[in-house]
């Protein structure tokens, strides 16, 4: 997910994957659409529309159990990338989103992530490519990244992350 200002900078707000929401400022009554979704993967995805949405919500409870709890995920991960923003040096948060894209943590992990291009990668943690450039090249000497048929990404990189 990403916005863009009135002179063109693009920031990079949120990253989804499989099974995200996203477009729920339409239910709110958000009449301004505030973020692009821009796939980086081959993607499959559902529209649903606002009526049937609202229906689903009052009605199939699993359904609406499972969208509460996206949103207060994706709230608890606004808050943790704020924070990381805020507090963070450029180098910890590469580290994090790496992380992130490789699905740390989750039900799923991947070590392998979605090809991304380190101007992206920069722009989602706001700092230059060639700071990113610098990061990935020390990652990789470290053993935390492989470069294989894409990038991999070694779990000992949360090191990074943790490290004070």
């Amino acid at each position: 997910m990403s916005v863009i200002n009135r002179s063109g900078k693009e920031a990079v707000i949120g990253m989804l994957g499989p099974g995200d929401f996203f477009g729920e400022g339409g239910l709110a009554g958000q009449s301004v659409r505030m973020a692009t979704a821009t796939a980086i993967t081959r993607t499959t995805l559902l529209a649903i529309e606002k009526t049937e949405m609202a229906r689903m919500i009052h009605e199939e409870h699993a359904f609406s159990d499972r969208f509460v709890a996206h949103m207060l995920s994706r709230n608890i991960r606004i808050e943790e990338d704020l924070i990381d923003q805020l507090f963070n040096s450029s180098e910890k948060r590469l580290a994090r989103t790496l992380l992130l894209l490789a699905r740390y943590g989750t039900q799923d992990p991947s070590q392998r992530i979605p090809t991304i291009s380190q101007r992206k990668l920069a722009e989602m943690i706001g700092t230059t490519r060639s700071r990113v450039n610098f990061f990935m090249n020390k990652f990789r000497k470290l053993g935390f990244i492989r470069y294989n048929g894409g990038l991999h990404i070694e779990t000992s990189l949360l090191s990074v992350v943790l490290h004070e």
